[in-house]
């Protein structure tokens, strides 16, 4: 194992410390490290709190800022956080409007924000994201997994909690982006969990696991290495099986890289998912191309597309300044 660590045992920590200090305008860390929440709360705004495993950089600290999270609570290397963090971080940044969780819909995570919210003392709405077409339940799940759409779901609900809107609007916003929005992705080599030390799953030369999940759990099959046309031909295929948008929809294209994809091999991609959707009737008026929702060293891409009206058009636009996400600032 060739990692940049100095032990595996504080390899969050270290990494936290070093977030906080890069990005000291932005954001600061809770005590004991139990949260990370942005530097400038907004009285009378809901708080919006996310979290989940760590090794999915920069999800979901990356995404503390101006228009996304007022705080992330981030558990050891692919493991939930615990009740505890949440509900700190929930009296940290909580202003009065009360608080919104996002959760990926892993049993642990959910388990542990349901938890949270129960015990918080405050008024406490949760949204879950499902929006992997990959496979109905794996290694961790019941149902389907939150994977790269939730990044989509935090910007844009984070956008409409900026302008004030209430709690339970926030809620209905965060399900309905949801249920627009569908990833599937596809491992070429696994990743390598720090505490392990080894691969935590294996991959001949000639084969890549398509629908794989971001803990490297089994996708839908095994299957023959394949170009990026066909990989894209099948990933963009199921997203709008499932999706089902109306010919003449415009959509966001997000093409992420799970952490050791290079940018020449995602922004081809693009194109190639670009081509389907165009044959399709499908028009992709916004972009997100990079490693925004990472499985540690994993080398793979996930493809995600989100249906778009003016309004979430409007709201994916919004400002927003985080450690991962800037722009309109």
């Amino acid at each position: 194992m060739k990692k940049l660590i100095n032990s595996v045992d504080t390899v969050l920590e270290e990494s936290l410390d070093g977030l906080a200090a890069a990005h000291a305008d932005l954001l600061v860390l809770g005590p004991e490290r139990k949260f990370v929440r942005r530097r400038t709360l907004k009285p009378g705004k809901v708080a919006l709190i996310s979290g989940g495993g760590s090794g999915h950089e920069p999800l979901h600290a990356g995404y503390v800022g101006l228009g996304m999270l007022d705080a992330a609570c981030p558990g050891q290397v692919f493991t939930s956080p615990t009740p505890d963090q949440m509900i700190e971080a929930a009296e940290a940044v909580d202003t009065g409007a009360g608080v919104l969780f996002i959760v990926k819909n892993y049993e642990g995570d959910v388990m542990n924000f349901t938890m949270a919210a129960e015990m918080a003392g405050r008024e406490v709405a949760t949204v879950v994201t499902n929006d992997d077409v990959a496979v109905e339940k794996s290694t961790y799940t019941t149902g389907r997994r939150g994977v790269a759409g939730t990044l989509i779901v935090e910007k844009m609900v984070g956008a409409a909690a900026e302008t004030g809107m209430p709690l339970a609007a926030l809620k209905e916003l965060g399900d309905e982006v949801n249920r627009r929005t569908r990833s599937m992705g596809v491992a070429l080599l696994p990743c390598t969990v720090p505490a392990a030390g080894r691969p935590n799953f294996t991959l001949a030369d000639n084969e890549m696991e398509m629908g794989v999940g971001i803990h490297g759990e089994p996708g839908r099959r095994r299957v023959p290495l394949a170009s990026a046309d066909t990989i894209a031909a099948e990933l963009v295929g199921a997203i709008l099986k499932d999706l089902v948008p109306s010919k003449g929809s415009e959509v966001l294209l997000l093409v992420n890289g799970f952490g050791a994809t290079p940018l020449i091999e995602l922004y081809l991609m693009v194109n190639a998912a670009k081509r389907i959707l165009d044959r399709a009737g499908i028009t992709a008026t916004r972009f997100l191309t990079g490693s925004y929702v990472t499985s540690l060293d994993m080398t793979g891409v996930s493809i995600t597309v989100s249906v778009l009206d003016s309004y979430a058009t409007k709201l994916w636009d919004a400002p927003v300044q985080t450690a991962a996400l800037r722009w309109g600032v």
